[in-house]
């Protein structure tokens, strides 16, 4: 199994890239039997199902790249060389995790850390691949177009209080304080979400991870944006499975997002 799909566009292509790093649940055969079982058959840190709530994407014209492996194999929104996103006392997984959000072990032997040698062949053999497609997706749309926006999905718990102890808002744009993206781009997003039903926030207490700061260069016109949800906005309120009601009311609203960002982009 490669460490990601690629699902192409159905109708005329757009300059904008859909991400969905923590989509994926699948654990390579030589690593599978050091987790815990009751843990990895349904790794509670996975962004589920979010790759299909953003299924619209190819019939907009827009690319989608999803990973397959679990985050717990390997982190693919994390830095490479493991530095930390943020510095606020919050629990922060590594690039390698051998916790879950809430702290507890999720291997069999209960160690702390993956052993440095390990990490670096996972960094080989599962995230370089993803990232190496990801940058070839981006220029190759940015030589088409001359600009290009990637749109990095994520979900959330609507509370994990090792991260931040109130419930989160049902929508979190993060532009790495305005530096991943034009603010063109962003003030219609916040624009857009301003509108719906839903609660928001804008950089807090989520501001993009690794690929939103990496591959945002606003000044080059390639643009990066992270949206951050919580997951009863398309699950049920037990956040164990997919709502079709509730995530095509959001799907909606996003939609009609990209519909205006699609419309900028090209003008």
């Amino acid at each position: 199994m490669t460490s990601y799909s690629l699902i192409n566009p159905t109708v005329q292509e757009v300059p904008i890239l859909i991400s969905v790093p923590h989509c994926g649940t699948a654990f390579p055969s030589e690593l599978k039997n050091q987790y815990k079982s009751h843990l990895a058959s349904a790794p509670d840190d996975t962004d589920w199902f979010v790759d299909r709530l953003y299924d619209f994407a190819s019939a907009m014209g827009m690319t989608m790249i999803t990973a397959n492996y679990s985050r717990w194999v390997i982190d693919l929104n994390r830095d490479p060389q493991s530095k930390p996103l943020y510095s606020d006392g919050r629990i922060i997984t590594g690039l390698c995790p051998a916790t879950n959000f809430l702290g507890e072990s999720i291997y069999q032997d209960e160690r702390k850390e993956v052993a440095t040698t390990e990490v670096t062949r996972r960094v080989k053999e599962y995230y370089e691949p993803y990232h190496n497609k990801l940058e070839e997706l981006l220029v190759s749309l940015k030589q088409k177009f001359g600009k290009v926006l990637l749109w990095d999905c994520h979900s959330i718990r609507q509370l994990v209080p090792t991260i931040h102890k109130e419930k989160f808002p049902d929508l979190i744009l993060g532009d790495a304080d305005e530096t991943s993206s034009s603010s063109t781009y962003i003030n219609m997003t916040l624009e857009n979400f301003s509108s719906a039903k839903y609660s928001w926030s804008h950089n807090y207490p989520f501001k993009g991870g690794y690929i939103t700061r990496h591959y945002g260069k606003p000044a080059e016109d390639q643009h990066a944006l992270q949206l951050e949800m919580s997951k009863v906005n398309y699950m049920d309120s037990g956040e164990l499975h997919y709502d079709i009601e509730k995530a095509d009311t959001v799907r909606n609203l996003l939609m009609r997002n990209f519909t205006d960002l699609i419309q900028k982009l090209n003008a």
